[in-house]
This record gives structure tokens, sequence and C-alpha cells, in this order.
């Protein structure tokens, strides 16, 4: 009997409206813009400065689209790219160091499509145009720097408990040797190193340090695990430093992922200017702990009356409220040696553990010992070099960009180690993530770079949406034509087939590149494979006598197990593809496994429940046009 269940007539047209929906951002085709962000506190996204530019951009000829607020930014809407270019060349100069102007693409979704989550597929690099960098981290200089810190940690452990020592020095295979002095108690020193080091944050990195005494001489020498731990920290450190860059430039869609165990891929979509994002990705920062002088409420009143206190200076938080922090630096961010979020032992609750070398720990002792329930700021310091050209010649200087991360109160006395609390495990592990991004772990160099123009960009589109369209309209046709009927019924079921991948790719963010048009032409193939398998089993069905009806059912049902088992050979080859590739090979894998999911959907069941639609009513069928 030919039948299908109302309730997965339900699930089709579910799928029907929510793919068309999910697709539907992809027809608006974004505007290219100028993006300003404030670089400082005391700049300001406002009204007045929305005028400015409109002036300014008068002056200079250039009619934008539109110029808005969105968030904290200004976004100048612009016709086309050579607009965008004359728009970013007038703003620049004349806005200066205070704001940062970025070329970006401005999406035109319609604000009840956005609200629904609704949002275009992002295009990759070949597709958009942009730079390409490939940095490579130096590992071994973040080991040094870790094990100095390790050094250092037990030098002042050895001195503040009495026991002396005539070296304590890191060797050239990065283990730590230790020598004692005559007559100094060997045990009690091994103890106390080996505990030096794992509350450094040894014993989290791999079990602890291996502690090994020969006479009066120690040797700490570090786990291959807590080693391979370091240097995996130190890319992911430099990761986090290079987003937060990355995000400040305000790059629209930006890439950056590990490559192998010591790169970095960067890749920003939209900017042509090579030089002046190495200048901002390879800026220096670091972190500075000071005293705060005065809450939110007091550092508002200084600001609005111009009367700040001598020893103060306002700072700002992301949030853009001021604080009153002191002159004085406690401590810098190369006095930190490591920060992790982690359970507070006592409450349970989450919290930050930092650890600072021997002399930033004795400042701190020392102001914790005369400010306790006074509030300590912590501030990010970023350090960008830029470059001016006045009477035709290249003036370099450098801006700097600081910011309030943290300020909590200070519970007890002490030194350098302490935690932070009264966080949320989310805003701990945010925390611990800019403390150690103050400044990169380990240097890096740019051993791959190149550009990508945007008309090489617009012709790759345009190219990968023709070749597309030809093998899907190709398919179409000779389907109609061999098939007939149920030629009609696959086009419907591709058809919808391409409209889920577009959707769940536009859902969830998924980057569309050349290799990822690739993957879906070959997803649509696969699709038509699948609906080939079905249509011959019917045919051979009715060429052995059997009632067109029972035919149909009996094709949907001998295929369908084939369809599961050949799909699923390519949903595996495309997972590994997606695990162990990189750039171009995911971008195939993700729209290779998408393609194939939908395509056994739409050839299993959406084109199941149109033959039964057509056919089913029909009381007496003696014949189909297959």
């Amino acid at each position: 009997m030919l039948e299908f269940p109302r309730w997965k007539y339900v699930l089709i047209l579910l799928v029907l409206v929510l793919a068309a929906l999910y697709a539907l951002p992809n027809i608006y085709q974004k505007n290219p813009s100028v993006q300003i962000t404030a670089n400082t506190g005391e700049a300001r996204i406002d009204a007045a400065l929305q005028q400015r530019v409109d002036g300014l951009l008068g002056e200079a000829g250039v009619t934008p689209v539109g110029v808005e607020i969105d968030d904290n930014h200004l976004l100048v809407r612009l016709h086309d790219a050579d607009a965008q270019t004359r728009a970013a060349d007038t703003l620049r100069p004349v806005l200066g160091e205070d704001y940062s102007v970025a070329l970006n693409l401005a999406s035109t979704v319609p604000e009840w499509l956005s609200n629904l989550g609704a949002r275009p597929m992002s295009l990759g690099l070949d597709l958009q145009g942009g730079v390409h960098f490939v940095m490579q981290v130096d590992q071994q200089a973040a080991l040094q720097k870790r094990v100095d810190g390790y050094a250092d940690g037990i030098r002042t452990t050895l001195r503040d408990n009495r026991i002396g020592y005539s070296s304590v020095e890191r060797r050239a295979d990065n283990s730590i040797g230790v020598v004692l002095t005559e007559g100094a108690d060997v045990a009690r020193a091994r103890g106390l190193i080996a505990t030096a080091v794992a509350g450094t944050g040894g014993q989290g990195m791999g079990g602890g340090p291996q502690v090994a005494v020969d006479g009066n001489r120690i040797s700490v020498r570090l786990s291959p695990s807590e080693i391979a731990g370091i240097a995996s920290d130190a890319v992911e450190q430099n990761r986090t430093v290079i987003a937060n860059r990355i995000n400040a430039i305000g790059v629209s869609e930006p890439v950056l992922q590990r490559q192998g165990e010591d790169r970095l891929v960067i890749q920003l979509p939209g900017l042509q200017d090579t030089a002046e994002a190495k200048r901002l990705i390879g800026a220096t920062a670091t972190l500075e702990f000071r005293a705060v002088t005065g809450d939110e409420n007091q550092a508002a009143a200084a600001v609005a009356t111009g009367n700040i206190p001598p020893d103060s200076r306002v700072y700002y938080n992301d949030a853009g409220q001021p604080l009153l922090l002191s002159r004085r630096v406690l401590v810098s961010g190369d006095q930190l040696i490591n920060a992790n979020p982690q359970t507070d032992s006592q409450t349970g609750l989450p919290s930050v553990s930092i650890t600072l070398n021997s002399a930033g720990g004795k400042r701190m002792l020392d102001h914790t010992l005369e400010n306790v329930g006074q509030r300590l700021g912590i501030v990010y310091v970023e350090r960008i070099p830029t470059v001016r050209v006045v009477n035709g010649e290249e003036v370099r200087s450098s801006r700097t960009v600081e910011r309030v991360i943290s300020s909590s109160t200070i519970r007890g006395v002490f030194g350098r180690e302490f935690q932070t609390t009264g966080l949320s495990a989310e805003e701990a592990a945010d925390l611990a993530k800019q403390l150690k991004a103050g400044a990169l772990a380990a240097p890096m160099d740019f051993v791959e770079e190149r550009v990508v123009g945007p008309s090489l960009g617009a012709e790759n589109v345009e190219r990968g949406v023709t070749a597309v369209l030809y093998a899907f309209l190709f398919t179409l046709l000779f389907f109609m034509l061999y098939y007939r009927m149920f030629g009609i019924v696959t086009c419907l079921a591709l058809v919808l087939n391409l409209l889920i991948v577009v959707a769940v790719m536009s859902l969830f963010g998924a980057t569309m590149s050349l290799p990822g048009f690739a993957g879906l032409a070959l997803s649509i193939g696969l699709s038509v494979d699948a609906n080939v398998l079905i249509n011959e089993r019917i045919r051979e069905e009715l060429r052995a006598g059997m009632p067109p009806k029972a035919a149909i059912v009996t094709g949907y049902e001998k295929a369908s197990d084939t369809i599961l088992d050949s799909n699923l050979t390519g949903v595996i080859a495309g997972i590994a593809l997606y695990a162990f590739g990189t750039g171009p090979l995911q971008g195939f894998a993700v729209t290779l496994v998408i393609g194939i999911v939908a395509s056994m959907f739409t050839a299993i069941v959406v084109s199941r429940a149109l033959v039964t639609l057509i056919y089913a009513p029909r009381k007496k069928l003696k014949s189909l046009a297959i």
C-alpha cells in the first residue's frame, strides 16, 4: 500500500520553511563600509562624531549610503570598494590616533531576520579578498621563560626558608640545577623545591617536576608532558593575544586558527594593507597592577569637574566607565609567570590563580600588608606602532591603548601567589586569558604573507556560483528528460537539498570558499546518485511484473539501505578531512558532509512524500511515468 505518515509531511513542511528562512539572508549583498572604533576612553562614538564624519565625507566628495552608530562602532556604508578606500583615506589622518578606521563589510539583512538568528554565509579569503599570514611561534623561547620563572621561584623559596644555596641556574636542556651550601638540609630543600615548582604551575601541566638529589646538588627536570603543555600553551596564549588585536582592528569575519604544532594562520578579509595589519598584529602589550584610589562614582565626579587627584589617573574599563587608579605601578606584566582559572578550595567558587616572580611578589606583599579591604586594579596596556606621512616623509610613533580588565578587593595579605575571586566561571576563564594575553608568550615570525585582491575575490565568487548553477541545471534537465514525472520529483528534491545546505551553513556560521563550492557541487552529484538508485530500483520491480504502487514501495525500501550505506562512507571521509585537514580541506569537508546528510533526507523522505502525493490518490494505476 502506497502510504506516507502525516507527521512526516509536517516535518518536511517545517524543514522547508526553516530552510527558506535561514537561507534568505544570502540574497542580501553586504555594503562596503568603513568602521570607526574608539581607541581611548576619552574618545566617544556619538552623534557629534557622526556629524563630523558626515561633514568630512561631504568635503571629500564621497556620498555614503548611510552613517550609523552600531554597538560601539560608527559605521559608514558606501556604494562600492572605490568609495570605501577614498572614505578611509579621508578619515584616517583627520581622526588621528584616538580612533581606529578599518575597512569592513556591513550586513544589509533586515532586522527581523537578524533577530531570528538568520545571517548570511561567511565568505573565505579566496572569495572576498584580503590578507593571509602564517606566523610561527618560537616555543623554545616560551619554555625558557617558564623555566626561568621556576628557577626564580626556587630561589625565593630557599631564601624564605633560610636554606643556603650557592647557585640556582637553568641548564641548556631546560632543567634546573641547584647547588646547596655545606650543611644545608637537603631532604627539606628537595620537598620545598618540588612544592615551589608545582605551585608555579608545573603540577597542573604534567604531574609535577622530577626532582633528583646527588649529594648537595638537586636537579629539577620537567616531564615530557609538561614541556609539551608549555609549548602548546604558548601557541594558545599567542592566539588569544592576536585574537584580541584582530578584534580591535574591526575586520569583518577574520579567521584565526592553528596549523600544525607551532603555527597560526591569520586571514583578514577585506583588508588590503599588509604593512598596517602586520604593525597591528605585532604590537606589544603588557599588564600593570595598580591600587584603586577612587570608586566609579568618585571617578565620574573627577572627570566631570576635571579635578583629578595628583596621585591618581583616570582609566576606563571595557564598559567605558571611569575608575581612579594610582600613578604608581605595583607590578608589571613582565613579572607575571602564570594565571589559571580554578575553583577556590574554601568557598568552591570560581577564581583565578596568579603567580608572580620574586620581585613582583615582594612588592605585592608590601602593598597588601597595608591595604587589606582596598581594591586592586589590573590595567591592560597595548602599544601599537603607527606610521604617518609628514611632508612626504614617514614619521614613526606609537599609540597606547589602556583599559581596566579587573578591579577586585584585597581580602588578605599575599605575595607572589594569590587568587582573585567573586567571578563567574566564564569571567574567571576570560580574566585568566586576558592576564596571559598581556604579551606574547613567545616571539613570532611572519613565515608567509600574501594579498588576495578584491577583484580576484569577486571573480572567484562569480565563477563558483556559475559552476554550481550549471551543474545543477544540467542535472535537472537530464532527470526531467530521462525519468519524466519521477525526474520532476527528483528536481524538486534537489532544489530543497540545495536550500537546506545553504541554510545550515548560514545558521552555523560556516565559511564558504572555493573548495566549499567544490564540495557543494559534489554533494549535488551524490544526491543525484541516490535518486538514480531509487528510480532504477522502481524500474526493475516494474519489469518483474510488480504493480505500480507496490513497485514504488519496494523500490524505496530496497534502495534506502543501499543509499544509507554508500553515503555513510562519504560522511566518514568528510569528518576525517575536517578533523585532520586544514584550511581548504576543512571548507570542502564542511559542505560535503552537510550536503550528503541533506541529500539523504531529500532523496529518501522528501521524494517519497511527493511521489505518494501524486500517485496514492489514484485507485487504479496501470503505469508509471518513469
